[in-house]
């Protein structure tokens, strides 16, 4: 009977041990100040693997809406738009941010984008980076996204 205990206690602490390393490994190898939370709730929006932590949910005392959001190499939105605006601001790794019918900008920590209401965009990371932004809805409480098409590359 010990021994039956002992086998399960041990694999149950090798199960343990799994678990442990595969979520360090979806973890982003780059250091922001903020969690990277969890799979982001609107994948269907982007291209590869995504993950948002909100910061600020919006609520009628602050009116603000702020998530950090972070991208795996290569992942990106949708084209999209914001009929009240949104800012950008770059916390770690290297991105990308265009506008419809405008050159392709590079993004770097530090960064500030300011993109206009109802402009058509898209952003994420470089092929060969993670990259993470805070994403601050402007404008509130009207301010809606309108999902576009994938961005081919």
């Amino acid at each position: 009977m010990k021994t039956l205990l002992t086998g399960v206690l041990s694999f149950m602490f090798c199960l343990f041990v799994i678990n442990v390393e595969a979520q360090e490994m979806k973890k982003a190898p780059i250091d922001t100040i903020f969690e990277q939370g969890e799979p982001n709730p609107y994948g269907k929006y982007f291209t590869g693997q995504t993950y948002l932590n909100m910061l600020s949910q919006k609520n009628d005392i602050w009116n603000s809406s702020i998530g950090n959001v972070t991208f795996e190499p290569n992942a990106r939105t949708n084209w999209h738009k914001h009929s009240g605006g949104q800012i950008l601001l770059v916390l770690a790794g290297e991105g990308r941010y265009q506008e419809r019918g405008k050159e392709l900008r590079i993004l770097h920590p530090g960064d500030v984008v300011r993109i206009p209401l109802n402009v058509e965009h898209w952003h994420g990371a470089a092929p060969n980076s993670w990259f993470s932004h805070i994403s601050i809805e402007t404008n509130l409480p009207d301010n809606q996204t309108t999902w576009l098409e994938p961005v081919e590359l």
